[in-house]
């Protein structure tokens, strides 16, 4: 039988660590050649909301221990007025971790929860996907390019509970080597607005103009498949354009097909069209 042989740094954590850092470097490399980030920040809100979206920052995941998740209310408490206010003019690219940068303890962040190799663990800084996700869903309701969207597609790790966005549509970020990212290719001027309170995370886009047509995300065609010992996660995510004025369809555009391995107990929903 076959066996894969083991990438560099997979070998042990110092191959792991020296990986790492090759990565950022090759990143840091990367940026001094990109010169159209979104750098400027204006506390004045644009006047027109075009999305607004809540996260309940303290969710049930499995048995995940609840001290990760008062933990990641505090990342998120201290990451999210890096991006608040961040304007985004026509040509310029939002990089996440630029305006954010590194998570240390130093600055006041703490351990909470990550997802690595197909599971759970844990590591300072944690819960930072939970703001990239909320900013992807924004975006998406947007004409704006998304360039750079790395996704924990190939795992289904916790069950909905109360999920109010389609499965498929998060994101997965490190520092800094794994970025979230997206380009105005518009000419209009749009502005992220970022904030926590007691229990949510909190986002507004905004924009100097509005928009003629409006999106919606919708996931069709969702069940779960029995493949060998493994369970499947399937289904389409789907993104509509409506014009505002009319109500037409403008365009519906394929954005994400799932399969992804399910680590969790559905033996009640097999057959669901699998």
């Amino acid at each position: 039988m076959y066996k894969r042989r083991k990438l560099f740094c997979e070998i042990s954590p110092i191959t792991y660590k020296i990986s790492v850092i090759k990565c950022r470097i090759i990143r840091h490399l990367q940026n001094l050649f990109i010169s159209n980030f979104a750098s400027e920040k204006n506390n004045n809100l644009l006047p027109h909301i075009i999305y607004k979206q809540s996260s309940l920052i303290r969710r049930k995941l499995g048995n995940v221990d609840p001290v990760l998740q008062d933990n990641k209310a505090v990342n998120l408490s201290i990451s999210t007025p890096k991006v608040s206010g961040i304007i985004i003019n026509p040509n310029e690219i939002f990089s996440f971790w630029k305006l954010v940068g590194s998570c240390s303890v130093r600055k006041g962040y703490k351990e909470g929860l990550m997802i690595s190799s197909g599971s759970t663990t844990k590591g300072v800084g944690g819960g930072m996907c939970q703001f990239t996700n909320l900013i992807h869903w924004m975006v998406l309701h947007t004409p704006m390019q998304i360039v750079e969207h790395h996704h924990h597609d190939s795992i289904d790790l916790f069950p909905d509970y109360g999920r109010q966005i389609p499965f498929g549509t998060g994101t997965s970020i490190v520092y800094n080597y794994l970025d979230y990212r997206f380009k105005n290719t518009t000419d209009i001027t749009y502005q992220l607005i970022t904030y926590t309170t007691g229990k949510y995370l909190h986002g507004e886009i905004r924009a100097d103009k509005a928009l003629d047509c409006k999106y919606h995300i919708k996931a069709e065609d969702e069940y779960f498949s029995k493949e060998d010992s493994n369970v499947y996660r399937n289904g389409k995510v789907f993104r509509y354009c409506i014009d505002i004025k009319t109500g037409n369809l403008l365009s519906k555009e394929l954005i994400k097909l799932n399969h992804a391995k399910v680590m969790y107990d559905v033996s009640s929903n097999l057959g669901n069209g699998g």
